[in-house]
C-alpha cells in the first residue's frame, strides 16, 4: 500500500488505543483495565433493607445471618446487572476498609443507578461512599 493511500485511510479511520464508554467507564485497551465508578452503600440482611427473605439473596444464595459479612457479597443496581452478573468476582478500590474482592450475588431495588451495596452485619454502621471503583476479576 503506498503512502498516500495509507494516509487517506488513517484520516478516514483513525486508530485509538484508549477509548471511553460512557461518562463513568474507563476502558484502557493496552492494559486491559475495565472499571466502573460507582456509589457504594451498605446493607444488612433485615426485612427492612431487603425483602421478606433477608437470608436469601436474589441469586438464591443463603446467607449465614450470624456473620453475613463473611460472605463478601455485593448487590448491584439493575443498570449494572448485565455487566456484573451473579457470580462475578470483583475488586473494589477507593473504598477504605471495604477495599477488596467480593462476589456479586444480589441485586438492588430498581430506583438505584450506578450503585453497589455491600452486605454487612446487623450491628455494623451504614456507610455511603462516592467515586468507588469496581473492576471485574478474570
Amino acid at each position: 500500500m503506498n503512502t498516500t493511500i495509507l494516509t487517506i485511510f488513517l484520516l478516514m479511520f483513525p486508530v485509538s488505543t484508549k477509548t471511553t464508554e460512557g461518562p463513568l467507564t474507563n476502558v484502557n485497551v493496552g492494559k486491559s483495565t475495565i472499571y466502573e465508578t460507582v456509589t457504594l452503600t451498605t446493607y444488612a440482611p433485615t426485612e427492612g433493607e431487603t425483602d421478606s427473605t433477608p437470608h436469601i439473596t436474589a441469586s438464591g444464595y443463603k446467607i449465614d445471618l450470624k456473620n453475613p459479612k463473611k460472605h463478601r457479597i455485593i448487590a448491584v443496581s439493575r443498570d449494572l446487572k448485565k455487566k456484573w452478573r451473579y457470580g462475578t468476582k470483583v475488586r473494589i478500590k477507593n473504598a477504605g476498609k471495604y477495599n477488596g474482592v467480593y462476589t456479586v450475588k444480589d441485586v438492588m431495588n430498581k430506583r438505584y443507578k450506578k450503585r453497589i451495596d455491600i452486605l454487612i452485619g446487623h450491628n455494623d454502621k451504614q456507610t455511603t461512599l462516592n467515586n468507588v471503583k469496581i473492576t471485574k476479576i478474570k
